[in-house]
């Protein structure tokens, strides 16, 4: 078991600004077993110039148009051979450069676990570290535990590739959170590796897009967990958010 394989998917699109650092922290860890697959979406501006640079560190990638994030992750998913799966978009990078290495010690030390998961840091565009995720993991996790939004960020949650499911791609902005839960309903084993894995480039979310992902993310909680217990899930989530605003100054 010390030859686990990690599959790792960078999914990119007009991102020659910020691509070349997410390659580099791969392709310059200590832990060689990985596979990575780099899935463009047909991009103008340079980007398929960078991965040509590091096509020799490179497992498989294309250049072609897609449908959106997701069928491109499917792309990338439908590649990978390797034991985990980890998805790892433009501008995010492992956190540094035995991520890899030290993640692989714990999985083996405790039965390579269906699911990995760690923290997240983000990081603006001077890749300078602005704060953690407002949402924060919890030390145990289970399929249940998204009841309460997103705990764990895409980025730092690793799945077997047996368990992984494709995307479900009715959703444009919230598959993520679908195909997390999904994972966890058929895991037997989620281990907290409590390493800070990944950081995360942080660019917001436009208004618009906000509030179709919340949508989604609504839909999404009432297939999981039912209508009634979503709807007073969301009840206290305005009350949790306007006291924030209204007391503290915190949104």
């Amino acid at each position: 078991m010390n030859s686990l394989i990690f599959s790792v998917i960078t999914v990119t699109y007009n991102a020659a600004n910020v691509l070349e650092d997410t390659i580099k922290s791969v392709i310059n860890q200590s832990y060689k077993k990985i596979e990575y697959i780099i899935i463009d979406g047909d991009s103008s501006d340079g980007t398929k110039g960078i991965i040509e640079k590091y096509k020799d560190k490179v497992a498989y990638w294309i250049s072609e148009p897609d449908k959106g994030l997701y069928d491109a992750m499917n792309k990338g998913l439908k590649k990978t051979t390797g034991d985990y799966v980890w998805f790892l978009n433009a501008g995010d990078s492992l956190k540094h450069e035995n991520t890899l290495s030290e993640l692989t010690t714990l999985a083996i030390q405790n039965n390579v676990p269906d699911i990995l998961y760690g923290e997240t840091d983000l990081i603006d565009s001077c890749r300078l570290v602005i704060g953690r995720r407002r949402l924060q993991p919890l030390r145990h996790l289970s399929w249940k535990s998204f009841r309460m939004g997103m705990l764990v960020s895409h980025q730092a949650f690793i799945v077997k590739r047996k368990l992984a499911p494709e995307y479900d791609l009715q959703y444009r902005f919230s598959a993520d959170f679908d195909w997390c839960i999904k994972c966890m309903k058929q895991a037997k084993s989620i281990l907290n590796s409590k390493l800070i894995l990944v950081d995360y480039l942080y660019e917001g979310m436009t208004t618009s897009n906000r509030k179709a992902s919340l949508r989604e993310r609504y839909a999404i909680m009432c297939k999981f967990y039912g209508k009634f217990v979503t709807l007073i899930l969301h009840v206290w989530f305005a009350v949790r958010f306007y006291w924030a605003k209204c007391f503290t100054g915190k949104e």
